[in-house]
């Protein structure tokens, strides 16, 4: 009987810790008009997903003050490493702050990128990817320098091409690189490792009136990379996302005139499947990056906003009292 209880007890330790342990998709997030700062959402399947209440790091950089297009990776030590956009013009690089746990952050830094280019109006959408193979980040942004290319059907202060930079540590930073010119106006970029030497990038056609996904083809992340495809979307979509869930890569995208989210599913980057339909994302959730974190985190998260919510509620009660 005693050696059933324990077996009985161990299987229980076990069940438990599987359940504290087991991963879930995470998605950074923000609420227009980007002044509040960086927020969460999260899913156990993938496409129905739930709100992690609060804001976990305020902007307090960059010329505008803002903190849009906020974008995750998550190191093999298990740190997460966080970028953003700090202002719609003025600004020459990105923020970036890391955590162990997403409750607590590092001083916000801006990471200067298109310093050697002062013309440049704006750097947006920076999105991190961690190169496994090469042991390095990789950050690639959108940056518009009037006069650089070809002016295309774009006005020259719209005329956007994408960069990157790679950084072990972000300490120190590679010179700033072109990543991809498809020949045309382009921003909102991902990339997306599928195997070895085999990597896909997603990203916007930002020239009038497309305003759509494409997707292009690489054996390294830095590129180079292929022609751009064909669009995959309807107009008037940005930031796109992209998770794997069983054999499918599913592409989430920000329809931002309709105020609403949608979604496509692919194994090939070829074929596209609109799933639009099959996903629920909270309203006013705007477009970040997804990314697995352990559900354990998610619950401290919650626990940590109870916790700090219930202490301004009793703040704000003991103020009235004195009134």
């Amino acid at each position: 009987m005693v050696k059933w209880f324990k077996l009985l007890l161990a299987l229980v330790i076990v069940f438990q810790s599987c359940k504290v342990n087991k991963e879930v998709y995470v998605s950074t997030s923000f609420h227009e008009p980007a002044n509040e700062g960086l927020r969460f959402i999260y899913s156990e399947d993938g496409l129905n997903w739930d709100t992690i209440p609060g804001v976990w790091l305020k902007p307090s950089i960059g010329n505008e003050l803002v903190l849009r297009d906020p974008s995750i990776t998550v190191s093999p030590d298990g740190v997460f490493h966080l970028v953003w956009t700090s202002s719609w013009k003025g600004d020459l690089g990105f923020g970036y702050a890391e955590s162990k746990d997403l409750i607590h952050w590092s001083e916000p830094q801006m990471i200067s990128v298109m310093k050697n280019e002062p013309s440049t109006i704006n750097v947006w959408a920076p999105d991190i990817f961690y190169d496994d193979e090469k042991q390095e980040y990789v950050v690639v942004w959108a940056s518009c320098v009037p006069f650089k290319f070809p002016k295309g059907i774009e006005e020259e202060d719209n005329n956007h091409r994408l960069y990157y930079i790679t950084t072990k540590d972000f300490k120190t930073i590679s010179e700033t690189k072109l990543l991809y010119d498809p020949g045309f106006s382009s921003i909102d970029a991902t990339i997306v490792k599928r195997g070895k030497n085999d990597f896909v990038l997603v990203f916007k056609d930002n020239t009038r009136p497309n305003r759509n996904l494409k997707v292009a083809f690489a054996k390294s992340a830095t590129g180079p990379y292929s022609k751009s495809s064909d669009t995959f979307t309807q107009c008037f979509v940005e930031g796109p996302t992209v998770e794997k869930v069983g054999e499918d890569y599913l592409i989430y995208f920000d329809e931002y005139r309709e105020f609403t989210y949608g979604a496509v599913k692919t194994r090939d980057f070829i074929h596209f499947q609109n799933i639009s339909e099959e996903v629920s994302v909270p309203k006013g959730h705007k477009h970040g990056t997804i990314f697995m974190a352990s559900s354990s985190i998610v619950d401290k998260m919650k626990r940590s906003y109870e916790i700090a919510h219930r202490k301004n509620e009793d703040e704000t009660k003991n103020i009235s009292s004195l009134k």
